[in-house]
Protein backbone atom coordinates (compact mmCIF):
# COMPACT_ATOMS: atom_id res chain seq x y z
CA UNK A 1 0.00 0.00 0.00
CA UNK A 2 1.17 3.49 -1.02
CA UNK A 3 2.58 5.74 2.09
CA UNK A 4 0.15 8.44 0.82
CA UNK A 5 -3.17 5.40 1.17
CA UNK A 6 -1.67 4.59 4.54
CA UNK A 7 -1.77 8.05 5.16
CA UNK A 8 -5.17 8.78 4.68
CA UNK A 9 -6.20 5.78 6.70
CA UNK A 10 -4.40 6.28 9.64
CA UNK A 11 -5.53 9.98 9.85
CA UNK A 12 -9.44 9.12 9.35
CA UNK A 13 -9.43 6.06 11.75
CA UNK A 14 -6.82 5.88 14.22
CA UNK A 15 -5.58 9.26 15.04
CA UNK A 16 -8.97 10.74 15.73
CA UNK A 17 -9.48 8.09 18.13
CA UNK A 18 -5.98 8.93 19.60
CA UNK A 19 -6.76 12.57 20.14
CA UNK A 20 -10.30 12.32 21.37
CA UNK A 21 -10.38 15.75 23.67
CA UNK A 22 -6.90 15.71 23.83
CA UNK A 23 -7.19 19.64 24.35
CA UNK A 24 -9.10 19.11 27.76
CA UNK A 25 -6.84 16.02 28.80
CA UNK A 26 -3.92 16.64 27.96
CA UNK A 27 -1.62 13.81 29.82
CA UNK A 28 1.29 14.76 31.53
CA UNK A 29 2.85 12.15 33.48
CA UNK A 30 5.43 10.59 31.06
CA UNK A 31 3.99 7.10 31.73
CA UNK A 32 0.95 7.97 30.15
CA UNK A 33 2.41 9.96 26.88
CA UNK A 34 4.43 7.20 26.33
CA UNK A 35 1.61 4.61 26.55
CA UNK A 36 -0.34 6.53 23.75
CA UNK A 37 2.74 7.12 21.96
CA UNK A 38 2.55 3.36 21.78
CA UNK A 39 -0.32 2.86 20.72
CA UNK A 40 0.45 5.45 17.53
CA UNK A 41 3.68 2.70 16.64
CA UNK A 42 1.48 -0.06 16.64
CA UNK A 43 -1.05 1.56 14.58
CA UNK A 44 1.74 2.56 12.34
CA UNK A 45 3.01 -0.59 11.89
CA UNK A 46 -0.85 -2.09 10.41
CA UNK A 47 -1.20 0.75 7.72
CA UNK A 48 2.00 -1.15 6.06
CA UNK A 49 5.17 0.19 6.94
CA UNK A 50 6.50 -3.23 9.43
CA UNK A 51 10.05 -3.20 8.43
CA UNK A 52 10.85 0.65 9.24
CA UNK A 53 11.78 2.25 12.48
CA UNK A 54 9.08 4.38 13.77
CA UNK A 55 10.75 7.72 12.80
CA UNK A 56 10.90 6.49 8.94
CA UNK A 57 7.34 5.72 9.61
CA UNK A 58 6.88 8.38 10.68
CA UNK A 59 8.05 10.24 7.88
CA UNK A 60 6.81 8.51 5.58
CA UNK A 61 3.32 8.94 6.77
CA UNK A 62 3.66 12.66 7.04
CA UNK A 63 3.09 12.62 10.54
CA UNK A 64 4.49 13.64 13.64
CA UNK A 65 4.71 12.13 16.98
CA UNK A 66 1.31 12.78 19.22
CA UNK A 67 3.63 14.85 21.62
CA UNK A 68 4.25 17.21 19.00
CA UNK A 69 0.40 17.45 17.94
CA UNK A 70 -0.68 17.90 21.17
CA UNK A 71 1.50 21.05 21.57
CA UNK A 72 0.39 22.64 18.64
CA UNK A 73 -3.33 22.10 19.42
CA UNK A 74 -2.54 23.62 22.77
CA UNK A 75 -0.72 26.76 20.98
CA UNK A 76 -3.44 26.79 18.40
CA UNK A 77 -6.58 27.53 21.51
CA UNK A 78 -3.61 29.47 23.21
CA UNK A 79 -4.36 31.83 20.15
CA UNK A 80 -8.39 31.31 19.41
CA UNK A 81 -8.10 32.32 23.33
CA UNK A 82 -6.07 35.42 23.27
CA UNK A 83 -7.68 36.68 19.59
CA UNK A 84 -10.92 36.11 20.85
CA UNK A 85 -12.03 33.63 18.36
CA UNK A 86 -13.16 31.10 21.03
CA UNK A 87 -16.34 32.66 22.86
CA UNK A 88 -14.51 31.96 26.22
CA UNK A 89 -12.99 35.05 28.20
CA UNK A 90 -8.77 34.96 28.26
CA UNK A 91 -9.21 36.05 31.62
CA UNK A 92 -10.29 32.71 32.59
CA UNK A 93 -6.97 31.34 31.77
CA UNK A 94 -4.29 33.90 31.71
CA UNK A 95 -3.67 36.80 33.54
CA UNK A 96 -1.65 39.94 31.31
CA UNK A 97 1.19 40.91 33.04
CA UNK A 98 0.87 43.86 35.07
CA UNK A 99 4.71 45.09 34.93
CA UNK A 100 5.98 47.24 32.49
CA UNK A 101 9.51 45.74 33.25
CA UNK A 102 11.10 42.27 32.03
CA UNK A 103 8.82 41.96 29.38
CA UNK A 104 11.43 41.25 26.36
CA UNK A 105 10.22 44.19 23.88
CA UNK A 106 6.45 42.99 24.06
CA UNK A 107 3.03 44.28 25.85
CA UNK A 108 1.97 40.37 25.77
CA UNK A 109 3.35 39.14 28.34
CA UNK A 110 0.79 36.15 30.02
CA UNK A 111 0.94 34.00 32.96
CA UNK A 112 -1.17 31.21 33.67
CA UNK A 113 -3.50 31.90 36.88
CA UNK A 114 -3.18 30.13 40.05
CA UNK A 115 -5.45 27.30 40.58
CA UNK A 116 -6.69 25.56 44.20
CA UNK A 117 -7.45 22.44 42.00
CA UNK A 118 -4.93 20.27 40.21
CA UNK A 119 -7.88 20.33 37.55
CA UNK A 120 -5.81 22.29 35.01
CA UNK A 121 -2.11 20.91 36.10
CA UNK A 122 -2.17 19.03 33.18
CA UNK A 123 -2.32 22.12 30.66
CA UNK A 124 0.73 22.53 28.83
CA UNK A 125 2.45 26.11 28.95
CA UNK A 126 6.32 25.30 27.83
CA UNK A 127 5.98 26.97 24.95
CA UNK A 128 4.05 29.85 26.40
Amino acid sequence: MSGHKSSILYKSYVRPLLEYSIQAWSPSLRKDINCLEQVQRRATKLVGFKRLEYADRLHELRLTTLEKRRLSGDLIETFKLVTGRDKVKMEDFFECSRSIYNLRGHLFKMTVQRSHTNTRSSFSVSAL
